[in-house]
């Protein structure tokens, strides 16, 4: 399973905890330029997770776009591994929707 996480500079110990829900596969974009978008954003990845403190506006609105595009789950939460966490709570219905059972038994 792969994750596409915008925001931040650091991640920290998220990627650790991601890899305990089964997450094998971790993109970031930092989040503080929308011209971090020209690269292109990985098609392949099967949830993204905003890190809406530490995002540019402008960039937030396109991932929203893609997501809602391509029917990507998206979460929106804090920069700490609590607030990713009860926000994928939260989205459990939209996770399973996208065929990710597995991320919060």
């Amino acid at each position: 399973m792969s994750v596409l996480i915008v925001g931040g500079d650091h991640l920290g110990s998220i990627p650790k905890e991601l890899d305990k829900l089964g997450v094998n596969k971790v993109k970031h974009l930092t989040g503080r330029s929308g011209q971090k978008i020209r690269d292109g954003i990985p098609e392949t990845m099967d949830f993204i997770i905003v890190l809406c403190d530490f995002v540019n506006h402008n960039l937030a609105h396109k991932i929203k776009g893609f997501a809602e595009n391509r029917g990507v789950p998206v979460v929106y939460a804090k920069r700490s591994w609590s607030s990713i966490y009860q926000k994928m709570k939260e989205s459990r219905n939209q996770l399973k929707r996208a065929g990710l059972n597995a991320v919060l038994n």
